[in-house]
């Protein structure tokens, strides 16, 4: 792709192209001037090797759709789109600033009150996002914009999706950099707004520490540390952090998602905490279930004394002897176990007798056969089931025939029954969080069926079956109905070459179909026709892809040249010396003709025209040469002509003899 070629053009008549100010993995951006809204805005423009690529396609739709949903400070406005077959761009609110990448490379090291500053507004961005149902899912540096007031915005949602949960694979980063996707995502597990708060942590631990946590040769590898290591402790790398914000770092970068900050918003909270108190510290511990945040203050004065040096000196000799004799102590227990295990562990087991089927209610009488055993419901373990009676035992652990102790405990589940419910309305639900919930909370069975729909978004319910106010019990099988987007049909182009830009974009619109608008300079057309069109007349096209019309601004005038400058409107262009042009009104019949200009009896062109869809038709007439134009319209059953005289009072075409 020629990243200058926009450059100097106009955008659908309004978007005056100024300068290329960045170039990303799938996209180009542009500065630009909005003629209509009289403001400078970014144009993002997909790049031509992804037009078609349908992944890139939905990618960079979901990146305005995205956007378009939202509002917050801290989040880049989208302003208008565009979803052509040859040109697909964004028109996005223009940020005069950098990325925060470049001034991380430009600080070495964050000052951390202005890196928690900064974390801030991003955690306020993403918080509004996620209520939205929107994961960012590429949070990184190169994606976060800063403003000379220190202002944030979040940008690039290109990967983001309506959903709270995704499955992606490794191979999927291309487009992101793996320094800074969550665990969750290098595994290609789902990911939810929690994947975020991780990339959050990374970017937080590099701004503080000068680095990235994981560095390695290959992604492969920085993917694999992300699933494996743990960072070094930022206080390590700079003794000058306060320890509260190496709590709220490292919680952010649990491996585990459970054991990061449940939101956005949570690990907001502890930043508010630390700005201030930056004496405050977290009783985080991250190697067993995280406790809520309670923040203490650390008293600088309470320390112990130092102990003397000699004493310490005898300690350090002492404490491996020590230690060696614990650990042959704990090898020695251990033999013992195993040993004790294996010589006694078959003694005292019995078969795990068979519950499955039985009333919980005989089986917990104390009068009952298995009396012996310690039969306990396990948590949360009376649920419907449509195969078995209320109150019947359907699972059970340990299975029937495992080996139990005489008196060791059997945890079993117990059916509730089946349970009529009323069809809720799921239209417009994501489709995943809507399965989830007919088979987890109704003991539904769902199948899934894909659907077009001009209303409803991709991967969005359109419908069920049964349907709203129906009534279901545990164990039905229900379909879900999934919207594959707009509704796709091959459509005709219809032949706007010619035409005025509006009767142009009136004829494409009568065939349901978009366009984009390309002005551009050019001689053989008057100012405001359509001299070209992309795809061409006759061919078929889907409704999802748009006609790109090419409007002419006439022909360019050079500094040298005494004639004006060519008029941008529809209007036809004044008359200059070396050139004449005008408009021929068309007559009104429902025939293909040979349309034929004749100028001084010399014909100097032709063309088919269906009389049935044309209007107009632009006539240039070159050179100094006056004579009169005539304009002939031949077929086997239509035949006409118009002339058209010079004026040279008003130094003009103007018509003479009208079609007969």
């Amino acid at each position: 792709m020629d990243m200058d070629k926009f450059v100097g053009k106009r955008l659908d008549g309004r978007y005056e192209i100024s300068e290329l100010i960045g170039i990303g993995g799938m996209a180009v951006v542009y500065k630009a001037y909005d003629n209509i809204d009289d403001r400078t805005v970014a144009i993002k423009i997909l790049k031509e090797e992804f037009l078609a690529n349908e992944e890139f396609r939905r990618r960079f739709k979901n990146e305005s759709k995205a956007i378009a949903v939202l509002s917050h400070p801290n989040i880049v406005k989208v302003y208008d789109v565009s979803f052509g077959d040859v040109l697909q761009y964004i028109v996005m609110e223009y940020i005069d600033g950098i990325t925060l990448k470049t001034y991380i490379e430009q600080q070495g090291v964050v000052e951390w009150r202005e890196a928690i500053h900064f974390t801030a507004q991003i955690l306020k961005a993403l918080q509004h996002a996620h209520e939205k149902g929107i994961v960012h899912r590429d949070i990184k540096p190169q994606n976060i914009m800063l403003l000379p007031d220190g202002t944030i915005k979040v940008t690039d949602f290109g990967i983001a999706r309506f959903s709270r949960s995704e499955q992606r694979t490794i191979t999927d980063k291309a487009i992101g950099s793996v320094h800074y996707i969550s665990p969750e995502q290098a595994r290609g597990d789902y990911t939810d707004g929690k994947a975020d708060i991780y990339s959050v942590g990374v970017l937080l631990y590099e701004m503080i520490t000068g680095r990235v946590p994981f560095q390695a040769d290959s992604a492969v590898s920085v993917a694999i540390m992300q699933l494996q290591n743990d960072p070094a402790r930022p206080c390590q790398l700079n003794s000058m952090l306060p320890k509260g914000l190496e709590d709220i770092t490292l919680k952010a970068m649990q491996k585990d998602p459970n054991k990061r900050y449940a939101t956005a918003q949570d690990m907001l909270n502890d930043i508010e905490v630390l700005m201030q108190n930056p004496n405050a510290v977290f009783n985080y511990n991250y190697f067993v279930d995280q406790s809520a945040t309670k923040p203490i203050d650390r008293d600088l004065h309470s320390r112990k004394p130092q102990a003397n040096p000699v004493e310490e000196e005898k300690k350090s000799h002492f404490i491996p002897i020590l230690a060696c004799i614990t650990v042959g102590f704990l090898i020695l227990v251990a033999c013992v176990v195993v040993f004790a295990v294996n010589f006694f562990g078959s003694s005292g087991n019995v078969e795990c007798p068979t519950l499955i089927g039985l009333n919980i209610n005989d089986v917990l009488d104390e009068n009952s056969e298995y009396s012996q055993f310690d039969i306990k419901v396990a948590e949360n373990g009376y649920n419907y089931n449509a195969e078995y009676d209320k109150d019947l035992i359907y699972r059970q652990e340990p299975e029937p025939g495992e080996d139990v102790k005489e008196e060791g405990t059997i945890t079993v589940y117990v059916s509730l029954g089946s349970k009529e419910f009323i069809m809720k309305d799921f239209v417009s639900d994501y489709y995943v969080d809507v399965v989830n919930e007919l088979e987890d909370e109704y003991g539904l069975k769902v199948v899934t069926e894909e659907v077009p729909s001009d209303e409803v978004l991709k991967d969005y319910v359109v419908g069920t079956d049964p349907t709203v106010g129906e009534t279901v019990k545990t164990g039905d099988t229900v379909t879900v109905y999934v919207s594959t987007g707009e509704r796709v049909v091959q459509i005709k182009v219809p032949d706007v070459v010619g035409y005025s830009e509006n009767d142009a974009k009136k004829k494409i619109e009568e065939s349901e179909l978009t366009y984009t608008v390309v002005e551009e300079y050019n001689s053989d057309y008057a100012a405001g026709y359509v001299f070209n069109q992309s795809p061409e007349e006759g061919e078929f096209i889907t409704n999802d892809k748009a006609v790109t019309i090419y409007v002419s601004l006439g022909e360019q005038v050079t500094t040298t040249t005494t004639t004006t400058a060519t008029p941008t409107t529809t209007e036809p262009p004044t008359t200059t010396e070396n050139s004449h042009s005008f408009v021929v009104q068309l007559p009104r019949e429902d025939v293909e003709v040979e349309l034929s200009i004749w100028v001084g009896g010399i014909k100097m062109d032709s063309k088919t025209v269906d009389l049935g869809l044309r209007t107009t038709y632009p006539v240039t007439v070159t050179g100094a040469d006056t004579a009169d134009v005539v304009i002939k319209l031949n077929s086997d059953t239509y035949n006409a002509q118009a002339t058209y005289r010079f004026n040279t009072d008003t130094n003009a075409y103007e018509l003479y003899q009208d079609f007969e």
